[in-house]
Order: C-alpha cells, then sequence, then structure tokens
C-alpha cells in the first residue's frame, strides 16, 4: 500500500510520545515494504533534519520505502489557544505539499490535529483517499488536574470533535479511549482498535534479583496531569517511615525536589541505554498520571520486567491488570501514599510474580506486529 503519515514530529527530532509512536509505526510499516510518505516538523526555531541524520535512525530496510517532506511548525504566538491556530497552519502547509498527489495514496494517516486542513477540503468535495486520525490520549476530554487544564481542555474540544466526526476512521488505542471516541458520535464501524508498540530491542530476556528493598521509578516531564505533585506529596510521607528507594528520570526542577538519601532526581535523559541501566535496578514503575492515552513509559517498563502501579486513565487498562500491577485513583495523594507503603512491605516474591508477568505479557505489542495488524486494519477497509 501507499500510505501517507502525518505527523507534527518524528523522534528524537521533536520528543514525545506522539512523536515515538510517529516513528516506529512509519519505520515498521516501511521495512514491510508498504510505500511510506511520510510529512514531519521541527519547531520553527530548529533546522531540518537532513537525510543522514534521517537515514541513520531510520535504518537502510526503511529507507527504501519512505519519502519524507520535512517542514517546520509555525512560530508560537502569545495568545491562548495560539497552539490550535499554528496546528491548521501546520495542516494546510502539508496539504499543499501534496494536493496534487492525493489520488497516489491508497489511505492517509494523520495524527492530532494534522488533517484538519484535509478533512476541511474533502468535506467541501476534494477528492483524496481514506483519511484515518489518531488522537492518542483524548486527554481534554478526560477529568483535569486544575483549573488551567480545564480552560486548556476546553478549547481543544471543539476542533477534535469536528475532526474525528469528519475522518474516514478513527484509530484508538482501545479501553477508556474507545469509550470517549463513541461519546463524540463516531460510529462503531469507523472505529480501528490498535494498541501502541514497543521494539522488541527494549526487552530483557530475564528478570535480575534485586533484593528486598523495593525500588520505583517515574519517568516523565514536568506537567501537572502527570501526578508529580501527588506524587511528591507521598514520597515526602513516606521517606522518613518506609524502606524504598526511588528513581526520578525526567526534568524535576529544582524547587520541588526532596532532599532525601532514598530518593535520587536523574535529569532528563534521552539515551536509551542509560534510560535502561536505571530501569534495570528497579521494581516497580509509577504512573500517577490524571490522564494519559496508552503511555509509552509503561510499555518501556513492562519490557525492562516492571511491575506497574498505575492511574485507571485512558487505555492503560489495556495493558495494566492485577496480574501485573496495581491501581489507584487518580489525584489521590493519599491513596497514592497508602498504595507505595502497601507494595513496599509487599513479599518479594509477589511482586517479582508481577514482573514475569509484565515481561511475557508486553511481547504481543512488538511493533512489527502491531505495524503489521495497522496494515491488515487498513487494508480491510479499503477493500
Amino acid at each position: 500500500m501507499k500510505i501517507l503519515i502525518l505527523t507534527d514530529g518524528i523522534h528524537p527530532f521533536v520528543i514525545g510520545g506522539m512523536q515515538k509512536h510517529s516513528f516506529y509505526l512509519a519505520k515498521n510499516l516501511a521495512e514491510q515494504n508498504h510505500q511510506i510518505t511520510l510529512i514531519h516538523c521541527v519547531d520553527s526555531s530548529k533546522k531540518l533534519p537532513t537525510t543522514d541524520e534521517l537515514s541513520l535512525v531510520f535504518g537502510e530496510d526503511a529507507m527504501r520505502n519512505i519519502e519524507f517532506i520535512s517542514l517546520k511548525f509555525p512560530a508560537p504566538s502569545w495568545y491562548p489557544g495560539h497552539y490550535l491556530k499554528e496546528s491548521y497552519l501546520y495542516s494546510r502547509q502539508a496539504f499543499d505539499k501534496v494536493k496534487n498527489r492525493l489520488s497516489e495514496f491508497d489511505f492517509i494517516y494523520g495524527k492530532g490535529f494534522t488533517t484538519w486542513y484535509f478533512l476541511e477540503k474533502k468535506s467541501k468535495g476534494e477528492k483524496m483517499p481514506p483519511v484515518g486520525i489518531k488522537f492518542h490520549g483524548y486527554e481534554m476530554f478526560q477529568p483535569p488536574a486544575n483549573f488551567k487544564g480545564k480552560i486548556h481542555n476546553w478549547l481543544l474540544k471543539g476542533p477534535t470533535l469536528w475532526i474525528n466526526q469528519h475522518a474516514d476512521y478513527v484509530f484508538s488505542y482501545g479501553g477508556k479511549i474507545t469509550s470517549i471516541i463513541r461519546e463524540l458520535g463516531v460510529r462503531e464501524k469507523k472505529i480501528i482498535e490498535i494498541p501502541t508498540g514497543i521494539e522488541s530491542s527494549w526487552c530483557i530476556s530475564r528478570i535480575q534479583d534485586q533484593g528486598q528493598k523495593v525500588r520505583f521509578v517515574f519517568i516523565g516531564r514536568f506537567e501537572r496531569r502527570k501526578g508529580i505533585e501527588e506524587l511528591t506529596s507521598a514520597l515526602r510521607e513516606l521517606k522518613d517511615t518506609c524502606d524504598f528507594h526511588f528513581d526520578f528520570i525526567g526534568p524535576i526542577p529544582p524547587s520541588v525536589r526532596i532532599k532525601s538519601d532514598k530518593i535520587d532526581y536523574h535529569g532528563s535523559i534521552t539515551d536509551k541505554s542509560e534510560i535502561q541501566q536505571i530501569l534495570d535496578k528497579c521494581q516497580v514503575l509509577v504512573v500517577p498520571s490524571h490522564s494519559e492515552g496508552m503511555p509509552n513509559v509503561i510499555m518501556e517498563g513492562m519490557a525492562r520486567g516492571l511491575a506497574i502501579l498505575a492511574t485507571d486513565v485512558g487505555a492503560v487498562r489495556s495493558v495494566v491488570s492485577e496480574q501485573n500491577g496495581w491501581f489507584v485513583a487518580p489525584g489521590d495523594s493519599q491513596a497514592l501514599t497508602l498504595m507505595l507503603r502497601k507494595i513496599s512491605e509487599t513479599d518479594s516474591s509477589v511482586i517479582l510474580s508481577k514482573q514475569q508477568q509484565s515481561l511475557s505479557q508486553i511481547k504481543s505489542f512488538f511493533w512489527d506486529r502491531i505495524a503489521a495488524k495497522t496494515s491488515e486494519e487498513i487494508s480491510k477497509r479499503l477493500h
């Protein structure tokens, strides 16, 4: 098939879960001999990646089947909601690059708001192939962490609703994400459920026994919806009364860090092997988010044999269960405190059993399988 993929960035040139998903989807589809035209962007202040840089991350097999159209995302403005205007302009910019070639493609797969202008033109009679859209987390339709988040969500709801209702197909991670999509009025036959994936190279062969003291880890940005405030509150209460160790990977500001020999802040780490080395010392990944899609960090943690403590939001329950982890209510710092204490006092054999389940379960989410499932589902709709 010839597939046009639209995204607002690819890993590692733009950091984020959507960008990582875009990279691996395009790479694996190309390796499976689908012809991919990939429109992507970088920040307006950054240089566009060169062919050599793209080749280095995609590899020779994928490069044979990928055409890249590299753009710059419009420069940000100062006023509230400016991201929506910039997203619309970027979608129009992408459309202009391929408007005379749309008949070449069998399918258009767009992330977030990237298909906005395409669908607007299609609704006015422009001929183009079926358009499938992918909003990863639908966070704007999940409970916000604070008032600022509520305003942010309100601004995004209208365009997101319009794009979902005008797309030919809507991709979902499953779980509560599919429920949200249904509530937006999208018909069942238009919804395609496919989970996210993980590269097989992330997966360890067996779990190393780390001893009796439980070691937890958090990976993520310093963002209110990630639940860091609740996690910090819990750790302040536990640090003097509970035996554990906690690692933070991500840009946590010094002003909110807890001074304790039980807690290590590693800062931002982009090197895969460095992240893996830290994960391999831990037993439990903590994901206390207020809203999510299907977090890459959970997939990466499971691939390194970690049990998962998470909130039941988005499509998290599609990969986490009582067999490989624990759940806690989002935004409830007291419940998180109690659960962290409980896990710290849990017999190591119980935790090890959950770790082994994570490692066994993740193998069905390798990216080559997810890409094959994606192409299979698209092919069904085309025929």
